[in-house]
């Protein structure tokens, strides 16, 4: 299962879906999937996206990432295919926050028509 997950997302263009994933398999356990989905991320081969249309998505990380704020990068999601596509070369800016806080993970998502939708 973890194989075929894994060639799932290397093969995908944008980010998918726990929903996305399991229409992709003929017979799947969603469990089985979900803790695939998690354990990559545990490992740091996938990052999760909130991109704010209530179903989280995954996407490859980038090599040597260890997802740390530093190493996240800005998403992007189409309001019209609703794909979400990871801008890996476009940095999440640094902000000042408090000294007494300790930012785990970041999260920033640009919505609109991706070049697909807009032509």
């Amino acid at each position: 299962m973890r194989l075929l997950v894994l060639k799932q997302l290397i093969e995908s263009p944008s980010a998918v879906s726990l929903s996305e994933l399991e229409s992709n398999f003929d017979k799947v356990d969603k469990v089985t999937l979900y803790r695939t989905l998690k354990t990559f991320e545990k490992k740091k081969l996938i990052h999760s996206i909130d991109d704010g249309s209530r179903a989280v998505k995954y996407a490859l990380c980038e090599e040597n990432c260890e997802c740390e704020p530093q190493d996240q990068h800005v998403h992007f999601h189409c309001k019209n295919c609703e794909e979400t596509f990871c801008l890996t070369n476009t940095g999440i800016p640094a902000l000042n926050i408090p000294s007494t806080f300790k930012a785990k993970s970041v999260n920033m998502v640009y919505k609109g028509l991706c070049s697909n939708c807009n032509e």
